[in-house]
């Protein structure tokens, strides 16, 4: 099987998690592993898309946040 290098997904930033999932999705491909190996995969895929999910969520949140105490009527700017 492909070695893929498997730290906790929640440590992950979203970057090294997107790696991670390219290198998921690469060994997949190559159709090496066994299907055993191969489901092992494709679930540490799946929750690795949640996780790249969940950070853009919230990285998108924070900007709308962001966005919002611009526009906040009455705030002095310097």
């Amino acid at each position: 099987m492909p070695k893929i290098d498997s730290p906790p997904i929640d440590t992950l930033t979203y970057e090294q998690a997107f790696s991670d999932l390219e290198k998921v999705v690469s060994a997949l491909e190559e159709g090496r592993a066994t299907l055993d190996e191969s489901v092992g995969l494709f679930q540490r895929g799946q929750a690795l898309v949640k996780h790249c999910s969940d950070l853009l969520e919230k990285a998108r949140l924070k900007v709308t946040i962001l966005e919002q105490s611009d526009e906040a009527p009455g705030e002095i700017k310097g």
